[in-house]
């Protein structure tokens, strides 16, 4: 594989996986912070109260990364910690981005900042959080001081990450912060959350008239049918309408998928959210588009789901989080959004594998983690070679970390975190991916 000297590779992060220090800065508690004192809803009652303690230790991770050799550093902004309470904003949050922003820039790496990666704050959520029509509001007014403060030292921006995750997990299935399960909420939440990307990317352009880069993450799936009868093609249909057109389709044609507007009508009982003006808005052109990719999907029929589809078995190698190890699949993906749906430059800004690590005699050997990510720069690489225009790909993740519902029981960083201690000891992932971004992807011994 290879990769001209203009693609960006990196490394990625969230605040309220890495941050900690849930009570400094003015911080005040997010939806995470609430979801994580519920019982049984967090592995061991874990939380991330403290988490890699990156807001106390961002020079020694900014060094990890420099090391590394990435191109940038993609990280989130804690909305709790820039508007503690609504309508107060914190300018000591917002000092500690400028710090961690003008450090990564005179490292010579370039930031690339998520506004929302799911940490909402309480005070919004207790407002109705995203099912009330008001968050687009409280979104922007966020925005807007992120822009103001930051877009001088920002090399991209990224509105939202998986509002699939942020609206379904969260509001449908609820294994996610807020913990709902509710169709209504979560198609609602989901709207909302689109629509405040479209008008931020509108800010950010007009009224700022800036001309740094603007995008959304979506993380996609693709889903195939066990078998190719008339019934498993429909579970298939159906599921990527949930997981993959529900958020493609508006953000690139302005519409929501009719048949899955059909489906959920059983339970969303009526589209009324949906305003005058509000698809166009969603659909304003933006300047990249981001993917999170880590597996595909594979379904079956099953008459007593909502949307008729449940998860098949599949003899494919897996991850430690127990999902299909897919890069051909991945090459189907793209092939498909670019006949689909853009010609917008696509960044894969997650992509990465948790494994049971290891620390043996202050080592972590990887090998699995190492193979799932050559495999995948590799697709990235052909995909170049048959012109698809992927400009970026940024490892998942930079460091262990809070892992959302798991907790700390999976490990994705390629810089193991010792909790107790929070020493970070290299893998030989790290290792190997610094070596793979000096020589622009040229291949090398698996053991290196």
């Amino acid at each position: 594989m290879k990769f001209d000297k203009h693609f960006t590779f990196g490394t990625a992060t969230s605040s309220y996986q890495i941050e900690g220090a849930h009570q400094e800065g003015g911080r005040t508690p997010s939806i995470w912070d609430m979801f994580c004192d519920i019982p049984g809803k967090v592995h061991e009652g874990h939380n991330g109260n403290v988490a890699c303690d990156h807001y106390n230790r961002y020079e020694e991770d900014i060094k990890i990364i420099k090391d590394l050799g990435v191109d940038s550093y993609r990280f989130s902004i804690a909305w709790p910690r820039i508007f503690p309470a609504k309508g107060e904003y914190n300018e000591e949050g917002m000092a500690f981005y400028k710090t961690l922003a003008k450090r990564l820039r005179e490292e010579g790496i370039k930031p690339a900042v998520t506004l929302y990666h799911w940490d909402l704050p309480m005070w919004a959520h207790e407002e109705g959080g995203w099912v009330n029509r008001d968050s687009v509001q409280w979104f922007l007014d966020y925005a807007e001081v992120c822009f103001r403060e930051l877009d001088e030292l920002v090399d991209s921006w990224i509105t939202h990450n998986e509002p699939w995750c942020a609206g379904f997990l969260g509001y449908h299935l609820g294994v996610h912060a807020p913990g709902h399960r509710n169709l209504d909420e979560a198609v609602r939440a989901v709207h909302h959350m689109l629509l405040s990307h479209g008008e931020a990317v509108n800010m950010l352009k007009q009224r700022f008239g800036s001309t740094t880069s603007i995008g959304i993450t979506l993380n996609l799936s693709p889903v195939y049918p066990k078998t190719d009868s008339v019934n498993d093609r429909l579970a298939a249909n159906n599921s990527d309408g949930y997981s993959n057109r529900w958020f493609l389709d508006p953000v690139f044609k302005g519409s929501y998928p009719a048949d899955m507007m059909n489906l959920f009508s059983k339970y969303v009982h009526s589209y009324d959210f949906i305003k005058d003006g509000d698809m166009e808005k969603i659909s304003t052109p933006c300047d990249f588009f981001g993917i999170n990719y880590y597996s595909r999907g594979l379904v079956e029929f099953n008459a007593a789901n909502d949307f008729l589809t449940a998860g098949a078995h599949s003899d494919y190698e897996k991850t430690g989080m127990g999902w299909d190890i897919a890069p051909e699949e991945f090459k189907d993906l793209i092939r498909r959004l670019r006949s689909d749906y853009t010609n917008l430059p696509i960044y894969i800004t997650e992509n990465g594998a948790a494994y049971d690590d290891k620390l043996e005699n202050g080592r972590v050997h990887d090998q699995k983690r190492i193979d799932y990510v050559n495999k995948h720069l590799q697709a990235v690489s052909d995909l170049n070679e048959e012109g698809m225009n992927i400009q970026g790909y940024f490892l998942w993740s930079l460091l262990d970390n809070f892992e959302w519902s798991f907790g700390y029981d999976k490990r994705f960083g390629i810089i193991y975190v010792d909790y107790k201690t929070q020493q970070r000891i290299w893998k030989d992932s790290a290792l190997w991916y610094a070596e793979i971004v000096k020589n622009r992807g040229t291949v090398l011994p698996l053991n290196a």
